[in-house]
């Protein structure tokens, strides 16, 4: 990260040390479906999934009749079913007619401080079920991109194990901010002691409500997080603050360009840089969306883990007219247009998209969000295939994370069973089936499961 324009060579080493870091830790989760017990899968000696359509989470056609190989939590060998051959003692699981696709990636995620609607319940028991509950709707990865306290450190340095059974957390420790670049450097300097994943700041004025992060600072925040090895995220509104910070050394945008149409010299400079765009539109959604019931109130696949307390209390009268007359919320409103305009002309134009959703904050649904995430970048124009890649091989690349993102060797064998070909639609992601996590299926509290 410079004060310049990032070279490839800067880009590379950025990715080589987030490699590094994240091998040494060798982070995985687990969580599954009820239809296979996991105690039955103690990994000692292959498994492999036949017949199914695979979808890898490359840039690659699916595979049409497909196998998956795996033992003791990792891929072992994937491709055509007529091309691989099993060991003798291969525990065979034939899924002939059902899709596997790779277990999502949120690369930009909140977890462990909410309860309902409430915040301030940050705990190692409050990251677990919600990290459940992420992997229950079939997201596999989180990165969570600030808010992260000593408990979510621990879990994560717990992960290198097959044996867990909730979604892998990658953390970023506080959203740091500054009054001067020596504080930004003392700042970065304290997070960074804590072996963060990535840097998170903000460099936007909240529509006018705070004061911007001068320039000098946030330059102060992108060098300091390069002399500690650490990919800086940053949270910004602006088309003209977004082109600023990546001049300045981001790695990662952790939110769309909402004030207006982006241009081509923007689209060029991502290009350049290589550096990832998270849209985040269910973030816009949730600030104005509870005005009235929302659609997805009296959807099944959002109802099998929705807690009945928390929908009664977004049903208040009072919350929904103080939304209606909320001028931020109607400002985010429209914001979302100019969001999903922006990110098909991103897309169109090659920027590398990675899906997240700012899901974890109250009313901003874990697991379910980021399955509508993905149905509104369809709405948005683009392709199931392309929605896939983001959600998967490029959120974990985005986000410098090794092992997860994509069905291949090696790679952790965390991937989703459907019954429905998302290729097709991306809605029919709610056809959801099953999650296995590092070889192993999960139990989906709520969910209705199949043999």
């Amino acid at each position: 990260m410079l004060t310049a324009t990032p070279s490839c060579l800067t880009r590379l080493t950025t990715a080589l040390r987030a490699l590094i870091r994240n091998t040494s830790r060798a982070l995985i989760i687990s969580a599954g479906v009820a239809s296979l017990p996991a105690d039955s899968f103690a990994q000692t000696s292959p498994t492999a999934i036949t017949g199914a359509r695979i979808i890898t989470g490359l840039n690659q056609p699916s595979i049409e009749d497909g196998t998956l190989v795996f033992e003791q939590g990792r891929i072992t060998a994937v491709g055509e079913s007529a091309s691989i051959t099993l060991p003798g003692n291969t525990h065979i699981i034939n899924l002939n007619g059902k899709t596997l696709m790779p277990g999502l990636v949120n690369a930009h995620g909140h977890a462990g401080n909410v309860r309902g609607l409430e915040n301030g319940h940050y705990s190692r028991e409050n990251l677990i079920r919600q990290l459940r509950l992420y992997a229950a709707y079939g997201v596999t990865t989180v990165v969570s991109l600030g808010d992260d306290q000593a408990e979510g450190f621990t879990l994560r340095d717990e992960q290198a194990t097959p044996a867990l059974d909730r979604a892998r957390l990658f953390v970023a420790g506080p959203v740091l901010s500054a009054s001067s670049p020596e504080q930004a450097i003392e700042r970065v300097d304290a997070t960074a002691a804590m072996d963060p994943n990535f840097i998170k700041v903000r460099v936007d004025d909240n529509l006018g409500r705070t004061p911007k992060m001068p320039a000098d600072v946030y330059r102060a925040f992108s060098q300091r997080a390069s002399h500690h090895n650490i990919p800086l995220a940053v949270h910004a509104y602006y088309l003209e603050d977004s082109k600023a910070v990546v001049e300045a050394g981001a790695d990662l945008l952790a939110h769309s360009v909402r004030d207006t149409s982006v241009d081509q010299a923007f689209i060029d400079l991502l290009n350049e840089t290589g550096v990832c765009y998270v849209p985040t539109l269910t973030r816009e959604v949730s600030t104005f969306v509870y005005e009235n019931e929302p659609a997805f109130f009296t959807d099944p696949f959002f109802l099998a883990n929705a807690e009945p307390d928390t929908l009664t209390a977004l049903r208040d009268e009072d919350r929904q007219q103080a939304i209606r007359n909320s001028q931020s919320a109607q400002h985010y409103k429209t914001a979302l247009n100019t969001a999903m305009e922006n990110l098909k002309r991103l897309n169109e134009g090659g920027v590398t998209i990675a899906m997240g959703t700012d899901s974890g904050p109250p009313a901003r649904f874990q697991g379910y969000f980021e399955h509508m995430e993905m149905w509104m970048m369809q709405d948005a124009g683009l392709s199931p295939a392309d929605i896939i890649r983001s959600a998967t091989s490029q959120a974990a690349n985005c986000t410098f994370l090794e092992g997860v993102g994509s069905l291949q060797a090696g790679y952790w064998a965390d991937f989703l069973v459907l019954s429905e070909n998302p290729l097709q639609d991306i809605n029919l992601t709610r056809s959801l089936e099953q999650v296995w996590i590092a070889g192993k299926p999960i139990e989906r509290t709520g969910f209705a499961t199949q043999p």
